[in-house]
C-alpha cells in the first residue's frame, strides 16, 4: 500500500526500533522493526534511523517518539539515556517537527522532555493503551513482547492502569519482565523434567525464549530480530542444542520428541506467568465480559490465556478496526506504541484520562 507519509511513529526499544508510517488521515502505510541493541553502542540506532529516513520520503513527516531504551546499560540512568536518545533523533530529523510522548503530560517538545524525564522514561504502553481506550469499550490489554509483558486495564474511555514508571508497574504486576525472544530461559524455570527427572537448569545464558519457540512452535519470524546465545543459526536443531546446554548435556542424550517436550514445558512456565498476572488484574474487579486484548510479537500466548481463563480474545489492532485502513491485523498489534504515538499525534490527542 503505497501513500504520502505524513505522521511517523517511533518506538525506541533497548533491542528494536519500531516505525509506523501514517498518512495525513491516519490510515497506516506500513511499518517497519530493526534490531537496535543499544547495549553494543548507540552506533545502531543511528544506523537504524538513517536507514528509515533514506527508505521512506520523510522529508516533511511529523514525527512521535516514545521510548524504553532508556535503560539500556549503555546510560549512566534513565535520565541520561533520554536525553542522549533524543540528540541522537535531533540529528536525523528537525527539532521543529518533533514531539515525545510523555504519558500523562503528552506531547513534549525535545527540550521540555529532557527535563520530564521521568513523565518520558518507558511511557511506550501508555500510548498503546490511550488508543485502545479510545477505539474499544473496554478491555485487558495484554502486549507480549520481545522482552517484556505490559497488562493494562480500560474501560469507558479511561485508562485504570495503577503503576505509571517501571518500578511502580513492577509492584503492582502491571508489568512483567517475560517476552518470547530474549527472555534468558534461566528466567522461565529452575528446573524440567527428562527422562523421569527433574533436571536442574543451568544458572547461564545459554538459550532464550526464542529458543523455546522455535522448537515448540509459534514465533513469527518477523518477531526473531536478535543473535542467539551462542552466536549460532536459529534452525531447530541449533535450538535443540542451546536448550540441552541449559541441562548440561547434548542434543544427542534426547530425539525431537524429547526436546519438544522440554521447550513445550518451559513455554507452559511463562504461560503461566503471565496467566497469573492477568487474574492479578482481573482480581481488580474487571468483569467477565470484558476481553483479553492481545498484542505484541507474543500475542499468541495471550489467546491461549484467554481460552483458559474463559475470556473473550480479540487482536488489539484499532486502526485495522476502527480506522478501516485494510492493513493487516498484524502490522498495528505488533507496533503497538509506535502506532499508537502516530496516531494520537495525527488525531491531536495530548493525553487520555485515568
Amino acid at each position: 500500500m503505497r501513500c504520502d507519509i505524513h505522521y511517523v511513529g517511533w518506538d525506541i526499544g533497548g533491542a528494536h526500533l519500531k516505525v509506523a508510517l501514517l498518512d495525513a488521515e491516519g490510515r497506516l502505510c506500513g511499518v517497519k522493526a530493526c534490531a537496535t541493541p543499544l547495549w553494543e553502542g548507540t552506533a545502531v540506532l543511528v544506523e537504524a534511523l538513517h536507514e528509515v529516513r533514506t527508505t521512506y520520503a520523510l522529508e516533511n513527516a511529523h514525527h512521535a517518539v516514545t521510548m524504553t531504551g532508556e535503560l539500556a546499560d549503555v546510560f549512566t540512568d534513565r535520565a541520561a539515556g533520554v536525553r542522549a536518545l533524543l540528540e541522537l533523533f535531533s540529528g536525523c530529523f528537525p527539532e521543529n517537527h518533533m514531539r515525545v510522548y510523555a504519558g500523562v503530560r503528552g506531547f513534549l517538545k525535545p527540550e521540555a522532555a529532557t527535563r520530564a524525564f521521568d513523565f518520558v522514561a518507558s511511557a511506550n504502553w501508555h500510548a498503546t493503551a490511550c488508543l485502545a481506550a479510545r477505539c474499544y469499550p473496554k478491555g485487558l490489554l495484554v502486549d507480549v513482547g520481545s522482552t517484556t509483558t505490559d497488562l493494562v486495564w480500560f474501560q469507558d474511555g479511561r485508562v485504570r492502569a495503577r503503576g505509571s514508571s517501571d518500578r511502580t508497574r513492577l509492584a503492582v504486576g502491571e508489568l512483567v519482565y517475560t517476552g518470547v525472544v530474549r527472555t534468558p530461559v534461566m528466567a522461565l524455570a529452575t528446573a524440567v523434567p527428562f527422562r523421569g527427572l527433574w533436571v536442574e537448569l543451568a544458572a547461564e545464558h545459554f538459550a532464550t525464549a526464542a529458543d523455546v519457540y522455535r522448537v515448540s512452535g509459534g514465533l513469527p519470524a518477523d518477531a526473531d530480530l536478535g543473535p542467539t546465545a551462542d552466536g549460532r543459526d536459529k534452525s531447530r536443531t541449533k535450538s535443540e542444542a542451546r536448550l540441552a546446554r541449559m541441562l548440561g548435556t547434548d542434543a544427542s542424550d534426547g530425539s525431537a520428541a524429547v526436546w519438544k517436550a522440554v521447550a513445550d514445558y518451559l513455554a507452559e512456565c511463562q504461560i503461566q506467568r503471565v496467566m497469573r498476572a492477568c487474574q492479578l488484574q482481573i482480581s481488580r474487579g474487571i468483569e467477565v465480559e470484558t476481553p483479553l486484548l492481545g498484542a505484541g510479537v507474543g500475542r499468541f500466548l495471550v489467546e491461549r490465556i484467554a481460552r483458559r481463563l474463559g475470556r473473550t480474545y480479540q487482536v488489539c489492532d484499532p486502526l485495522t478496526d476502527f480506522m478501516k485502513t485494510g492493513s493487516s491485523a498484524a502490522l498495528g498489534a505488533d507496533m503497538g506504541p509506535a502506532v499508537a504515538v502516530a496516531f494520537l499525534m495525527q488525531q491531536g490527542v495530548q493525553t487520555c484520562a485515568f
